[in-house]
């Protein structure tokens, strides 16, 4: 059994433990708040351009354009985001090892473009292919690191090193739920509109100003910025939930091994006290005989 200065150094140790991760949880509850608040006011714009997307795609065939252009898939590349640090619970695992399974199922040749140093790391570790690698500030990405990631897939894919580009983030939808994903990036497919199709109305016509081919030169590069902007603030959101749910976890798990030690503790010293007093009593009673 440990003795009472044991018990008492990892109490000590316990109690720094969880001052640190409640400090950890209160910076994780600030910035969480702070990327809620970017993700719900993304939603909207991205939503919209969503929608923008798919009556353009109902209105008829799209003219030519390089990243609407669909050839045989030789080898993909897979935009990976990531935490650049742990302590985050269960995200990183999670999103890593949804990009593992869809590669195994893919079974295709692949390069990897991660953000994020968890997903890179761990794959490079493996012999994977690890293309490009991006490094976000604690706080998440804004709009010019999102040009600067959709620049780069968007080359790669434009020149020929890779024919698809997925995208595989974590949704949030609470600071308890983040449900990894992933989705296609190039080349751009319009999304298909729902409530049309099912409900058999018909499709309206467009006239379009200026022409459909530079009206997609506009609008296809930022509807890719767009989606890779949406996907980044969701898991900074991701990430701070996730890490905000694992410290409190950290914190509440310190207090119940601090309580715990602490009845030891004192069950100990108990002990000790009635051991010296039983041996005053037995030596008083050996002085008497």
């Amino acid at each position: 059994m440990a003795t009472l200065k044991q018990i008492r150094q990892r109490i000590r140790s316990a109690k720094n433990i969880q001052q640190i991760t409640r400090a950890m949880k209160l910076v994780a509850a600030a910035r969480l708040t702070r990327a809620k608040m970017r993700v719900e006011e993304a939603r909207p714009y991205a939503e919209k351009m969503r929608e923008f997307m798919e009556n353009v795609g109902q209105a008829g065939e799209l003219p030519a354009h390089p990243l609407l252009d669909r050839r045989e898939i030789k080898k993909i590349g897979l935009l990976l985001l990531t935490a650049d640090r742990g302590l985050a619970g269960s995200y990183n695992t999670l999103v890593i090892r949804k990009a593992a399974d869809f590669l195994k199922e893919s079974g295709k040749e692949h390069a990897i473009v991660g953000v994020g140093k968890k997903g890179w790391q761990f794959f490079s570790k493996r012999g994977h292919e690890v293309a490009k690698s991006f490094t976000l500030p604690t706080a998440g990405g804004d709009i010019s690191h999102a040009v600067e990631i959709a620049d780069e897939v968007k080359r790669m894919f434009v020149e020929g090193e890779v024919d698809a580009i997925y995208l595989c983030y974590s949704k949030f939808y609470s600071p308890i739920r983040q449900v990894p994903q992933v989705v296609q990036l190039l080349p751009i497919e319009p999304p298909v509109g729902s409530h049309e199709e099912e409900s058999g109305s018909k499709v309206a016509e467009y006239m379009y100003e200026p022409e459909p081919a530079a009206l997609l030169g506009l609008l296809l590069p930022k509807y890719l910025v767009t989606v890779v902007y949406q996907a980044l603030l969701e898991a900074a959101a991701s990430e701070h939930g996730a890490r905000m749910t694992a410290m409190t976890s950290a914190t509440d798990n310190a207090g119940k091994m601090i309580g715990g030690l602490t009845l030891t503790a004192n069950r100990v010293r108990q002990a000790g006290i009635t051991k010296e007093i039983l041996e005053i009593v037995g030596g008083a009673e050996a002085l008497k005989a």
